[in-house]
């Protein structure tokens, strides 16, 4: 059963890394307001493929809750009815939750494929809250029933967002929260496995591990607030002329491409550091910094090719994920609890 319990934890990590990869799609090919209704999108489980699927016609079946586009407004069926010849105002209502009313049905998909995986993680989070009672560390029953938790609020969140027509702080929120949500699954992971390398403690580099953190979370809001910029870059331009999007960059731009720098000379102290230590998750963090900063450059140089924005974001949270795991892991053979990790 704890083989079982690990495996669920460690799907879950890894739908939430694609979470946040999909997501990242989202925003960069202007796909958030795909379906603009939550949890169904449009009215229903598959979403629709064609305009024609969203319009009123006469002779039609409409179950309750679809959703059309009249007039340049959304409106919501009130019951389950077939169309007659003439539109009837008595079965549908204004969609009062926002009034974005553009279909596009590329966009529309990828929204979906997304809250897809997001409804995959949710049930992976459940078997993990029900596989924790047969755990023996009975605070796994506490940290699952809080994943869950957490994860209701995430969702929570993801219709917040729609509602609100993609409002950038709503985002930054959105983000944050599953960075918070991810810390949590790792910490769960941690207390649950017993790995069979030793590892020698060294103060100096524990210390040097949460430096590293402090300043990676500290890069990453200013990232979050440089893209709350870019997005609205974005929606003016129309999700085109890539080029423009940071001509006249606001300061969160110099901060966050100048704050990179200090991850050069972390880099050296790492390499030195690392050579008498050998440990090889902070072999593969130092070789994924400079995966972060590579792609970094492209999305600049190169006016935000599609997938460098969403690699970049990917790579700072694998980033963060491998430094909070290893602090987790320094942590406990700091306070004896276990020499093994």
């Amino acid at each position: 059963m704890k083989k079982k319990f690990i495996h669920s934890v460690i799907t879950t990590i890894v739908l939430v890394y694609i979470i946040i990869l999909s997501g990242s799609i989202v925003r960069v090919t202007g796909s958030g307001m795909g379906c603009p209704d939550w949890p169904k999108c449009f009215g229903y489980y598959i979403p629709p493929t064609s305009i024609e699927q969203i319009t009123w016609r006469e002779n039609t079946s409409f179950k309750k809750g679809n959703v059309i586009i009249k007039d340049k407004k959304l409106y919501v069926s009130n019951r389950d009815f077939i169309s007659k010849e003439n539109y009837s105002h008595e079965n549908w209502s204004v969609y009062t939750k926002h009034n974005y009313t553009k279909f596009n049905a590329k966009h529309t998909w990828i929204e979906y494929i997304n809250r897809l995986f997001g409804m995959l993680a949710g049930i992976s989070t459940l078997i993990m809250f029900v596989l924790s009672f047969f755990q023996k560390k009975k605070i796994m029953i506490f940290l699952c029933l809080l994943s869950v938790i957490l994860l209701g609020f995430q969702a929570w969140l993801g219709a917040v967002v729609v509602y609100s027509v993609l409002a950038p702080i709503k985002i930054s929120i959105h983000m944050i929260a599953a960075l918070v949500i991810l810390s949590l699954y790792l910490y769960i992971l941690h207390l649950s496995v017993d790995k069979k390398t030793i590892i020698k403690y060294d103060r100096g580099f524990h210390m040097g591990i949460i430096v590293i953190t402090i300043l990676l979370i500290m890069q990453i809001i200013f990232g979050i607030q440089l893209r709350e910029f870019v997005d609205k870059q974005m929606k003016l331009y129309e999700y085109s002329n890539r080029e423009m999007w940071l001509l006249n960059p606001n300061i969160w731009f110099y901060i966050h491409r100048s704050f990179s720098l200090i991850f050069i000379p972390i880099l050296v102290w790492i390499y030195i550091k690392n050579r008498t230590l050998q440990n090889k998750n902070i072999q593969i963090v130092s070789g994924l910094i400079i995966l972060e900063i590579i792609t970094g450059i492209i999305t600049y140089m190169f006016d935000f090719p599609i997938l460098s924005q969403p690699l970049h974001l990917l790579l700072a949270t694998v980033i963060f994920g491998y430094l909070f795991y290893e602090l987790l892991n320094y942590n406990r053979v700091k306070n004896n609890e276990n020499a093994i990790v």
